[in-house]
């Protein structure tokens, strides 16, 4: 993976550093801030993010906000900090895992598995509510489409329906496309 690290102690950038490049991976950068974690972020379009969570200019939790909100990217919370408002501030953001310094080699695998099964859990939810909510925008034009129908038409629901689906397969278009040509073309009730 490529990795974007941001910790305010030099000695903390280099270890994990070592640590991620033995492991495999290549460290994209390596930065002392916030600010300079969320430049580098877009500029290196990292696969992981780790962030210290105190640190000048920007902590890591901002640092984490407005990372993902350019672009979903998985990261990890590094702090000598276990205090409970900071792992619920955490746990409220995107970040999907957290280690506890000093970080030792052994538990940045594990960490590093856990943050990118977290974060594509949460993709594959994303895009499921998605289709969900695209699906309830079609069946909601469909059944507006055959309201006009029925009160233009004087039809029966059964009737609307099947006019709206043997005109999609007739035409090869979608019933969406077929329902909102109907809106268009009749009239919202």
């Amino acid at each position: 993976m490529r990795i974007l690290i941001a910790d305010d102690e030099g000695i903390i950038r280099l270890g994990l550093t070592a640590s991620l490049e033995e492991m495999g991976h290549e460290v994209v950068a390596a930065v002392s801030d916030g600010r300079q974690a969320v430049e580098m972020a877009r500029a290196t379009r990292p696969d992981l993010v780790i962030l210290d969570i105190k640190m000048p200019q920007m902590d890591g939790l901002d640092a984490a906000e407005a990372i993902t909100a350019e672009r979903p990217v998985p990261v990890i919370i590094l702090t000598a900090y276990s205090s409970p408002d900071l792992v619920a501030r955490a746990a409220s953001l995107a970040v999907h895992a957290y280690l506890a310094k000093p970080v030792r080699p052994v538990d940045l695998a594990p960490a590093l598995e856990i943050a990118l099964a977290r974060f594509e859990e949460t993709q594959a939810l994303r895009r499921e509510a998605a289709d969900l909510q695209s699906a309830m925008r079609i069946l909601q034009v469909l059944e507006e489409a055959k309201r006009v129908l029925m009160k233009t038409h004087g039809w029966r629901e059964a009737e609307a329906s099947h006019y709206l689906q043997a005109k999609a397969v007739r035409e090869r278009r979608s019933i969406r496309d077929v329902s909102e040509e109907v809106l268009r073309t009749e009239g919202r009730s």
